[in-house]
């Protein structure tokens, strides 16, 4: 469901793919090729949600803002995993955010970074460029190298692919 929220509509991108089941609501903004998946919600209702091109936000995930203080910001060729939840944070272009992590108020990562599946980032937390974090709370573990960086792209790139054949099938 896409819906407006005190005047303020959702703005999508012809080129994306928001599946039926998902909530896009209020002050949100989806780049093109951007896709969000089944039963993800992006509350853009207490602050904006901007979700940058070709990246992507997988089944079950949910995104907030804090009231009057923090967005949450998705910058370019990002991957957010299965059931994650963005909470007034900033991810730079090309990371992969793995299934089941909690990314609280205020905390940034930065480009080209991995947060581990299961991974919870505190707030105010600053995640360094081509790192992988893991753990609870959410520890640097080690820097990433260019394959492990091409394999980020990797990601999101697949998920273009699945973007267009579901939209072949939504448009027959």
């Amino acid at each position: 469901m896409i819906r407006t929220y005190q005047g303020i509509a959702p703005q999508i991108h012809a080129t994306c793919y928001v599946d039926d089941s998902a909530q896009i609501i209020g002050d949100v903004i989806l780049a093109e090729n951007s896709s969000v998946w089944m039963n993800a919600v992006l509350r853009g209702d207490v602050h904006s949600i901007r979700i940058g091109a070709n990246s992507n936000v997988q089944d079950c995930s949910v995104l907030h803002g804090m009231r009057h203080k923090y967005p949450v910001i998705v910058g370019e060729w990002v991957t957010i995993g299965h059931s994650v939840t963005l909470h007034g944070c900033t991810i730079g272009d090309r990371c992969l955010i793995g299934m089941g992590s909690v990314i609280l108020n205020n905390a940034s990562i930065g480009e080209g970074s991995i947060i581990a599946a299961g991974t919870v980032i505190p707030e105010n937390t600053v995640v360094g460029p081509h790192s992988l974090w893991m753990g609870v709370p959410g520890k640097f573990r080690k820097s990433l190298d260019e394959a492990e960086q091409e394999g980020i792209l990797r990601y999101a790139k697949n998920y273009l692919d699945y973007k267009e054949q579901y939209l072949k099938e939504r448009n027959g």
